[in-house]
């Protein structure tokens, strides 16, 4: 898959996703294997009013390259001036996300509800790509509902105006994130254009990543399961070169882990912005660890970082002497 000078064979990509992929995860997938990463999806209204939480949502750092900021609008001139904006952090790419459900943007005709106006959908993506040198590429849905699927169509009209890939979740707005994705639509559209293809939606472990790359996308993306599971990056390339799946990971392993990423959103969005915030991702790093109850309770009353961290390898030591007595 080859996006501007990014040029990687079967990526494996982190979804971006609001309230999650800020920079700390975005490093700790990173390191677990993930190709290219991009930040939480940023209103461009918010980035040319120069709104500070936005432009803070956008700041990248060298580690995570290739790093792609995606940005989402309705309205061609803000596109513009938050794509110059954008392109000012040096991401590697920018992002436009066309296919976003919640109803607040749909109604101010943003993400999803382009796919209900093509001619302006067209608009959005060409003034991106015409605001920049950087590349432009798009992430979008089949369409509105299972009685307007567009997204042959979309695809046509994003390469030809320009964009240097496409993205495809592969159920429509109406379905939101309920019922089975359609993935019959990446061989569709891989076939109908000549820009790479990722995949996205349903991604939930490695052999749902083989089996989407087996649909001929070139990319796979990875959302909601990354959040409970970080090192399916790279389990997953480790299953597509081996064809063996991976042991599951240690509680060493995942403790250690979790006091990492705790560690990194501390040090970059400080301990008020950070500590609580934190608390959606413990479920996540102890989720299949038995007699995890206490620690979890215990772990939602603390709002300092080394008491925290102490409880956690307190966990740690308790769960190796149990394991060395058995």
């Amino acid at each position: 898959m080859k996006i501007g000078n990014i040029e990687i064979e079967k990526a494996i990509c982190l979804a971006p996703m609001e309230d999650v992929t800020d920079q700390a995860f975005r490093l700790i997938c990173k390191r677990l294997g993930a190709d290219i990463v991009y930040t939480e999806f940023t209103s461009s209204e918010a980035i040319i009013r120069e709104i500070p939480r936005a432009l803070s949502k956008i700041a990248i750092n060298e580690e995570e390259r290739p790093v792609g900021i995606q940005l989402f609008g309705g309205v061609e001139s803000s596109m513009e001036e938050a794509a110059k904006i954008a392109a000012s952090f040096q991401p590697d790419l920018i992002d436009v996300n066309c296919g976003c459900w919640v109803k607040n943007h749909v109604a101010r005709g943003e993400g999803a509800a382009l796919l209900k106006d093509l001619p302006q959908f067209e608009r959005i993506v060409r003034s991106t790509v015409q605001a920049t040198k950087l590349p432009v590429t798009v992430k979008t849905r089949l369409g509105w509902d299972h009685k307007s699927i567009v997204i042959v169509e979309a695809a046509k009209m994003v390469e030809q105006a320009g964009a240097k890939a496409l993205t495809i979740h592969c159920r429509t707005r109406s379905q939101a994130h309920e019922g089975e994705a359609d993935w019959c639509w990446l061989e569709k559209v891989k076939k109908a254009v000549s820009i790479p293809i990722i995949g996205n939606g349903d991604v939930k472990t490695v052999e749902d990543v083989k089996n989407m790359f087996e649909t001929g996308c070139d990319g796979v993306m990875i959302g909601r399961a990354a959040i409970s599971n970080p090192w399916i990056f790279q389990e997953a390339k480790h299953y597509l070169k081996t064809g063996i799946l991976p042991e599951p990971i240690s509680i060493k392993d995942r403790i250690e882990f979790c006091v990492e990423h705790l560690k990194l959103a501390v040090e970059l969005k400080s301990l008020r912005n950070s500590i609580l915030p934190f608390r959606k991702y413990f479920s996540a790093y102890l989720k299949g660890i038995p007699h995890v109850a206490r620690l979890r309770s215990d772990l939602m009353q603390l709002t300092e970082l080394e008491p925290t961290i102490n409880r956690l390898y307190q966990f740690l030591d308790e769960q190796s002497s149990v394991m060395a007595v058995a």
